[in-house]
């Protein structure tokens, strides 16, 4: 059975956004990662700092947080920025960032030290928070991999790799890796995070018109998994 065409787009509904990152893209952070999905473009940094939050002192253990922002001219209108008050959209997506990096690091490998991830968007046609992730996951590794090399710390401390992506349904069809324009206009839409062996870290899903089912929920987490092995292949490329 031949897979649908979405229109305007030109691309099958399994078909990700034309999917790039590029490495090293700052000059002195300890990782950094452009990632671009389509015309949604992100710039994830990483950097070491030798202490920990004061709640984790004595522990043993290290910690990896997250920022996200969006530049005031990310969008077709400008923003303005969050100079006192963050908006409680970008407390959920620093959380989620900062979760889903987490969950793929060996904290006590770490050592008392903390990383932190700076997404900032450059660009937004839908998905920025996937893209933050997907990026912030390659900008991290580099982070960790070089305080292995500088012998700050013995052993490798990610364990695994992380990416995330956006999958929505939309007259009956699931569709991965929206835009703007689907995502606004799905029936549902959902955001699936998960390790690269295939373990979900978070599954954020909304009905935005009628409820939907458990085989529609089926049939959307399967399409996302199948867009993060994709994902997981451009990841290992870089």
């Amino acid at each position: 059975m031949a897979i649908p065409t979405r229109e305007p787009v030109g691309r099958k509904a399994n078909e990700l956004r034309p999917w790039t990152i590029e490495t090293g893209v700052t000059r002195y952070a300890e990782g950094s990662a452009l990632i671009k999905a389509g015309n949604t473009h992100v710039l994830c940094t990483a950097s070491v700092e030798e202490k920990v939050p004061d709640w984790m002192k004595g522990k043993g253990s290290g910690w990896v947080t997250a920022e996200y922002s969006m530049l005031p001219r990310a969008t077709h209108t400008r923003s303005k920025r969050d100079r006192e008050k963050v908006s409680g959209r970008t407390q959920e997506i620093q959380r989620l960032i900062g979760r889903a990096l987490r969950g793929m690091v060996d904290l006590k490998a770490l050592g008392e030290r903390s990383i932190f991830i700076d997404c900032d968007v450059l660009q937004a046609d839908g998905g920025t928070r996937t893209a933050s992730i997907s990026g912030a996951c390659v900008a991290l590794i580099q982070a960790l991999d070089l305080l292995q090399k500088q012998e700050k710390i013995r052993t490798r401390a990610w364990t695994d790799t992380v990416a995330a992506v956006s999958v929505g349904m939309k007259n009956g069809q699931v569709l991965v890796d929206l835009d703007y324009n689907e995502d606004s206009s799905c029936d549902v839409d959902m955001n699936v995070v998960a390790t690269g062996s295939g373990k979900l870290v978070e599954v954020q899903g909304t009905a935005e018109r009628d409820p939907f089912s458990k085989e529609d929920l089926d049939l959307m987490l399967g399409g996302a998994l199948n867009a993060l092995e994709q994902i997981k292949k451009i990841q290992k490329g870089v």
